[in-house]
């Protein structure tokens, strides 16, 4: 079992930056895959980036490529949502999420993933 807590959001201008945390529990966090989906008022969850355990392969999502990074440090059991150029179509309820090391499913789709947080607004002002 493993537990998901996210911390990092908030108010924040367009074009400002916030770094989301992910704190996990368990005695396994390097070997899962973490990502970070989103969702805004009225539409699907979505997602945002993943990241294998070996780091190397990583994933974004189009619309926020160039301007967020995912990162983790296994030693503390954390992952990162680094997300810098900030837009007001980013605002959305961000969530954490881990899932085995390998998957049938697609890394991009919610069904790939085992575990999630609770979630943490970000909220982009124009």
């Amino acid at each position: 079992q493993v537990q998901l807590v996210e911390s990092g959001g908030g108010l924040v201008q367009a074009g400002g930056s916030l770094r989301l945390s992910c704190a996990a529990s368990g005695r396994t966090f390097s070997s899962y895959t973490m990502a970070w989906f989103r969702q805004a008022p009225g539409k699907e969850r979505e997602f945002v980036a993943a990241q294998k355990w070996s780091v190397v392969h990583t994933y974004y999502a189009d619309s926020v490529k160039g301007r967020f990074t995912i990162s983790r440090d296994n030693a503390k059991n954390t992952a990162y949502l680094q997300m810098n150029s900030l837009k007001p179509e980013d605002t959305a309820v961000y969530y954490c999420t881990a899932g085995p090391a390998y998957s049938s499913n697609y890394y991009w789709t919610a069904a790939r993933y085992d575990y999630w947080g609770q979630g943490t607004q970000v909220t982009v002002s124009s």
